[in-house]
């Protein structure tokens, strides 16, 4: 068991629980918001979680994430998409756990592109990157878990409202079960 873990997620309205920290949607916030929080304390773990878009059919309920990658990095020709040119951070980050893939980006997806399918794309989100490149380039291990809100569709808007906070209690007993979760 870690000594000391630092629980991440976008909104409260994700989990409303004491002592998480809440950053905010997007890549910029959620930069923000956890490198500030890591320069009052280092925990050995942050473990992420928050909403995503399934982007198959089959996905559903709450998943880990074993690698992380930018979507939205268009910066062709200097660079392939997904990755920041002069940059040294990897393109796709690992987080050491078996789980899905879950690519990352500053826009609400409603439909797959072709560029996610070649990518293995399981999921996305709107932070995970961020999170995951702080904890990189501070040295923290992270974990991400994922509750399916909605399948990326025309429709995300409205299934993401209404299951924005229907994965909180299967995060908050597997954290238990893992032995993850941290003194609130």
């Amino acid at each position: 068991m870690h000594a000391s873990i630092l629980i991440v997620t976008a909104l409260r309205e994700e989990l409303d629980h004491p002592g998480v920290l809440y950053t905010g949607l997007g890549k910029i916030n959620a930069t923000y918001a956890l490198t500030k929080a890591l320069q009052h304390s280092k925990p050995d773990l942050v473990v992420n979680y928050g909403t995503a878009g399934g982007l198959k059919l089959n996905l559903t309920g709450l998943l880990e994430v074993a690698q992380v990658l930018q979507v939205d990095m268009l910066a062709e020709p200097l660079a392939p998409r997904g990755s920041t040119p002069f940059d040294t951070t990897p393109a796709i980050l690992e987080s050491g756990y078996p789980g899905v893939v879950c690519g990352s980006g500053d826009h609400f997806v409603t439909e797959a592109d072709a560029w996610l399918t070649s990518q293995g794309v399981d999921v996305v989100d709107m932070e995970l990157f961020a999170i995951a490149s702080v904890c990189r380039r501070e040295g923290v291990p992270w974990r991400a878990f994922k509750s399916i809100s909605d399948h990326a569709d025309r429709e995300s808007g409205d299934g993401w409202q209404a299951h924005i906070s229907s994965g909180r209690a299967e995060f908050l007993a597997t954290i238990e079960r893992l032995q993850l979760a941290p003194h609130f």
